[in-house]
């Protein structure tokens, strides 16, 4: 199936936008192995009791550690069925729906802490998919995204990383929909918080 990300506008089949198949599961399995995420997990902080959301759950990783992290609901979307097969294996125990950032099909304030880490660039609607995390955070609670690039320290973050206008359309757009946006630079990731009044 093809996608059309918003930050090239151009359609994409490429394993890691949509995973299945073969090389779907190969996709997962890199990303598995290769997303450590102990910074992003430092950084958002999650604290006993408080409910979880992730966007772009891929094959779980960062799943599993948010299970372990609070005592509240994990939930998740993404849009691959075979992504969610993955994850279910690795944290079963986390609510972990097919979805999307613009639609995740979960009510209004239902989280206190919404992440999505290395696929706000593969969105197709960048506002679309802000919108919806906002509508899905409650008054005081705080959204995290995170993409490849940061201070660049290996070849594949730089690689992979979004050009600045990119980045700050990012910006912009939370500031746009959020009371605070703090943007740091991770060793491997561009990080944005942003928290809801």
């Amino acid at each position: 199936m093809e996608t059309r990300p918003w930050t090239s506008g151009k359609a994409t089949r490429s394993p890691f936008v949509l995973p299945s198949g073969l090389r779907g599961r190969l996709a997962g399995s890199v990303m598995f192995r290769m997303n450590r995420q102990d910074e992003v997990a430092a950084l958002l902080d999650v604290r006993p009791g408080e409910d979880v959301l992730e966007v772009g759950y891929g094959p779980g990783a960062l799943t599993r550690r948010l299970t372990r992290a609070t005592t509240g609901r994990v939930c998740g979307v993404d849009p691959s069925p075979q992504m969610q097969r993955m994850a279910r294996k690795h944290a079963p125990r986390a609510d972990l729906r097919i979805g999307t950032a613009a639609d995740t099909g979960f009510g209004g304030a239902e989280f206190d802490c919404v992440v999505s880490v290395n696929n706000v660039a593969i969105w197709p609607s960048l506002e679309a998919g802000l919108d919806e995390l906002r509508r899905v955070t409650r008054p005081g609670g705080r959204v995290l995204i995170a993409e490849h690039g940061g201070k660049g320290s290996s070849r594949l973050a730089r690689r992979l990383a979004l050009p600045a206008e990119q980045l700050d359309r990012i910006e912009r757009e939370l500031r746009r929909r959020f009371a605070t946006v703090t943007r740091r630079d991770l060793s491997d990731l561009t990080t944005f918080t942003a928290c809801r009044t």
